[in-house]
């Protein structure tokens, strides 16, 4: 069945072995993200096999897919007070900021009968999730006071909103916030979480401040490269996630369309460019699946023109008789791209 997407668990745990390990030579784990795939058992399975402590996700749905996975479940997103039992049900630990939130997890932790740890999130300034420095203590302080909640440890989010950039001066931040803590309420903290893939150029260049022990990682597992710069990482794969889709239609047309341009489908005013004559394709996925701009054919040859809802154009002039109707384009994906069409309902998912 087509459109479809091949995933490569051996690809995915490759990835996760080669970040993993050169954390671990700074003593930092790492918590998987499997959010962009919708947490897919057997891959998030993948990145448990290839070294990470953890896996983490957005979605307490992909977290009852992944109920028996052997290991601790971190809640990503900021816990919805109305979720919360259901949070402490399926999580190890959440990420969290608001002390009425936190309240609310301690009384379903209570009814539970357990404890439930949390990571507290500091916003060192881009702008996402995060307490102000100046609150560190009365927010540590209100933790400290409830009975089935544990201070697991602190973090930060950088680069995915404001696109901040992670260094040795927000991150040595989050370490001295880290040390205050330990000393002003008498606890070691076990986890100091330093962001994302986006901190990952830090360990190649020797930037990261040692105390940081812990990173959740999404794109570099799944896509091969580092986020801040959006650098391949050396040895990764990139392919382990490719799109497949179908040409329902192929023939030589215009290249600019006849008669008054007016708005397309999604209220935008199109402009073509005038090639002559072009050999066109037509693939049997649009924007209800994938986002066509993160997406590149592996056949260089290739060039997506656009798409609609439910079909994608493309220039195949240059790969002359090579295709024909019923054949198969394959694409690598951006993060975005990935993301869509993970959730698509409409796109078959082959795990090999």
């Amino acid at each position: 069945m087509y459109p479809r997407l091949v995933i490569n668990r051996q690809k995915i745990k490759e990835n996760t072995a080669l970040i993993a390990e050169k954390a671990s030579q700074l003593d930092i784990d790492l918590y998987a993200v499997s959010k962009v795939y919708c947490g897919m058992p057997s891959v998030a399975q993948a990145s448990i096999e290839g070294g990470a402590k953890a896996i983490a996700d957005s979605r307490l749905e992909n977290f009852e897919k992944m109920i028996d996975l052997n290991c601790d479940k971190v809640l990503l997103r900021l816990p919805m007070q109305s979720e919360a039992e259901r949070v402490v049900a399926l999580c190890d630990i959440s990420l969290n900021s608001e002390i009425e939130t936190l309240k609310a997890l301690d009384h379903a932790a209570d009814k539970a009968t357990k404890k439930h740890r949390v990571i507290l999130m500091i916003d060192l300034g881009d702008l996402r999730e995060g307490i102000l420095k100046a609150d560190v203590d009365k927010t540590v302080k209100a933790i400290m006071d409830m009975k089935h909640i544990t201070l697991e440890g602190i973090g930060v989010n950088l680069t995915c909103y404001g696109g901040v950039i992670p260094g040795p001066d927000n991150l040595g931040d989050l370490v001295s916030i880290a040390a205050h803590i330990e000393k002003e309420f008498d606890l070691a903290l076990k986890v100091i979480s330093g962001g994302n893939s986006s901190s990952l150029f830090l360990l190649d260049n020797g930037e990261m401040p040692s105390k940081i022990n812990n990173l959740r990682i999404g794109e570099a597992i799944v896509l091969g490269r580092e986020t801040a710069y959006g650098d391949i990482i050396k040895g990764a794969h990139e392919d382990a996630f490719i799109l497949e889709a179908e040409i329902i239609e192929l023939k030589t047309k215009d290249s600019i369309p006849t008669g008054k341009i007016g708005m397309d489908a999604f209220g935008n005013k199109p402009t073509f460019v005038d090639k002559g004559k072009m050999l066109r394709a037509i693939a049997a996925i649009g924007r209800q699946d994938v986002n066509p701009e993160g997406l590149t054919p592996l056949d260089e040859r290739i060039e997506i023109i656009g798409a609609s809802s439910d079909h994608m154009i493309m220039d195949l002039t240059a790969t002359g008789e090579t295709y024909a109707v019923g054949q198969v384009v394959q694409f690598r994906l951006d993060y975005g791209a990935m993301l869509k069409a993970c959730t698509s309902e409409y796109i078959k998912k082959v795990i090999l």
